[in-house]
Formats: structure tokens, sequence, C-alpha cells
């Protein structure tokens, strides 16, 4: 594997929707990426996949791995992470998906492999690379005083009636619900700002509504409240903070393509310095700590 070419090479792991949508196409118009191959779970997607961005397709991982400087996931988070660990181990840098993993010795286990191998890792929570909230981010983080914030994410992916999204039939999504795959999102964006979280308490809703209140190493607290069992007329995001310097609301965002773009960037940013991004994969096992916290304290929950 030859990390000083001009390009890095990266090859993609998984043919879902995001992968379709997000992954191959913002890999391939990577100015910087040499867009090595594709492999996934069902072969007949991955050479689909594969023909339409005119790259190979792999039928083995490890395969794929010995090709690439790094690789992309595009897979459910308890395909991703043994594979990450294989990966790493191969020598290649990480782009990840969020949650890394939903088992806290799963993300433990692909930070601790990307720190022994000396490999990068980026885990793509969308709003901390989307340009307007990632600006948006950065600005409210070097203020001080802050007291308060909350993250609302409620959508209707498993409300009967509501029109479907493609995302509605991944069995990984139906079982975990919000607290898994919105949680990930609002819980970087409130570290981002307010600090590590130091404590946690969880209450279940309606449905797979999730409600967290979480205190931050900065002493500010803040909510959490994720569904996707909400009417379609209460869906929507919203991030607020209250502190010295009045109210802060964090901005609309363009699409994931353009996220996805800047998370490459910082991959490649990290593995040329060898300084760690603020979202790597240890980061990253701290949010499926906190989720599996608040899971656990959701299980003992009269539901």
């Amino acid at each position: 594997m030859n990390h000083s070419t001009v390009t890095t090479r990266i090859g993609l792991l998984g043919t879902g929707p995001w992968a379709v949508a997000t992954h191959a196409p913002a890999l391939a118009a990577h100015p910087g990426v040499d867009f090595a191959g594709v492999w996934g779970r069902r072969p007949e997607a991955a050479q689909a996949l594969a023909r339409e961005h005119g790259v190979a397709v792999y039928e083995d991982a490890d395969a794929l791995f010995a090709d690439c400087d790094a690789v992309a996931f595009a897979l459910p988070p308890d395909v991703q992470a043994p594979l990450a660990v294989r990966a790493a181990a191969a020598g290649c840098h990480l782009l990840l998906d969020k949650p890394v993993a939903t088992s806290v010795e799963g993300a433990r286990a692909v930070a601790e492999a990307a720190e022994r191998a000396g490999v990068a890792s980026v885990v793509f929570f969308t709003l901390r690379f989307a340009t307007e909230t990632a600006r948006w981010i950065t600005q409210q983080a070097a203020l001080d005083g802050w007291f308060s914030g909350r993250a609302q994410w409620y959508g209707s992916l498993f409300t009967p009636g509501a029109g479907r999204s493609p995302y509605a039939a991944s069995p990984w999504r139906g079982e975990k619900g919000a607290l898994w795959d919105v949680g990930p999102h609002a819980l970087a964006v409130l570290a981002g700002v307010l600090g590590e979280v130091t404590a946690l308490t969880a209450a279940a809703g309606p449905g797979d509504t999730a409600h967290l209140i979480l205190r931050h190493a900065s002493g500010a607290s803040s909510t959490a409240d994720l569904s996707f069992s909400a009417p379609p007329a209460a869906a929507g995001v919203e991030v607020s903070l209250l502190g010295e310097a009045g109210a802060a609301v964090m901005p609309g965002w363009g699409g994931a393509l353009d996220a996805f773009g800047a998370a490459v960037d910082a991959l490649l940013d990290a593995a040329r310095t060898g300084v760690a991004h603020p979202c790597d994969a240890r980061f990253g096992a701290r949010i499926t700590e906190l989720l599996a916290d608040a899971e656990a304290q959701l299980g003992r929950s009269d539901r």
C-alpha cells in the first residue's frame, strides 16, 4: 500500500441508499480521492454501484483493504465495526458511519484498532461536517457562559400513514429506533459546543421516543428529544442554546453530499498530519457508550 501517492485510494463498503446517494458520488467527485472500488454484502448491488461509477467491484473485503489507503463505510453499525477492525489492521484509514457500533465492546474495539495501527479515523456525524452547521458549532463553542442546550429531532419514519422512506426498511433502524439513528447527531452537536457528556438520564415517550437529560463537563446541561414516531405535522429538527450571550439557534444545512466531502477532507488532513480529528473513532465510541447507557435506562422504564 502506498500512502505517498498524490491522491488517496479509498474504497467503499456498502451498497444501500446511503451509499448510493451520498458516499459513492462524493468519493467519485473528490479531487483528492482515487475511488478504488466497492464491496457489498449483496454482490448484484455492488456490481451495479461499481458500474455506475466506473470502479472495480470486490468480492472480498480484505482484498479491498489491501488495495486501499483508506475505506469508507455505509453499513449497519454492527456489520461496520468488525470490518473496521480488520481494515485498520490492514493499514487503512477509517471513514466511519454513525453509530460506530451499537455495543460498547464493538465501538471500543474499533477505536483501539485504529490507535494500535496508527491510522486516522473520522466518524461522519453529518452536522459536524455540513458547512453551515459546522461553522455554527465552531462559533458557539468559542463562546463562554452557555447555560443549557436543547436538541429536538422528531421524524415520522415509523408513523403509520406517513410517507415511506427508503430508510424505513432498514432492519437495524427498526430495532434500534431514533435513539441510535439520530441520537448520535444530537449528541455530537451538543457535546461539540457544551463539552463532554458526564452524566445522562433517559426516559421513554410514545413509540420509540426517547428523552435524554445531559450534564456536560462545562457545567451546562442540555436535553435531547428523539423520535421516529412523531405525527408528520410535528416532525422537524431544531437545536438551540441559552447562555450569557443570549439564545442561539442552529441554522439549516445543505445536503449530505457536501458534508461527506468535508468528512473526506477531514480524514485526509488527519492522515497527513497525524493529528486526531475531534470526531474520531474514540469520540464515536464515547457516543456509543452514552447511547447504550440510555438504552439500558429505557429498558428499565415502563413503556
